[in-house]
């Protein structure tokens, strides 16, 4: 059985994340691409976003740290550290309201590569 330290690893990602142009640093924690089920853990600085994207299964975000405002179509969600939010096939974007550590998870359909 694997464990992994999310708040530790969190830091070290949001201190990677305020070196990076993008303003965010993530790994994958579990899956790849020869898993249906993939969860990476995303360290995003505070004013930077994750930009328009399109799921090919189902997607849900934890916050583990910070704020962030989710945006898919016409609606908008403020998160809040320990809020889960199921995400629609087609969101706009995510943004760091504050220095912001999230847990993605994708189930993505059809058979891995």
């Amino acid at each position: 059985m694997e464990t992994v330290a999310i708040g530790v690893l969190g830091e070290k990602l949001l201190a990677e994340a305020r070196s990076a142009s993008s303003g965010r640093y993530g790994v994958t924690i579990h899956g790849g691409h020869v898993h249906s089920l993939r969860q990476t853990l995303i360290g995003v600085e505070a004013g930077h976003t994750l930009d328009e994207h399109e799921n090919t299964g189902e997607v849900t975000l934890q916050l583990i740290r910070g704020r962030a405002r989710v945006l898919a179509a016409s609606d908008a969600v403020e998160l809040v550290a320990g809020d889960y939010a199921v995400i629609p096939l087609q969101w706009d974007s995510f943004e760091a309201l504050e220095d912001t550590v999230v847990l993605l998870t994708a189930a993505v359909q059809g058979t891995p590569d």
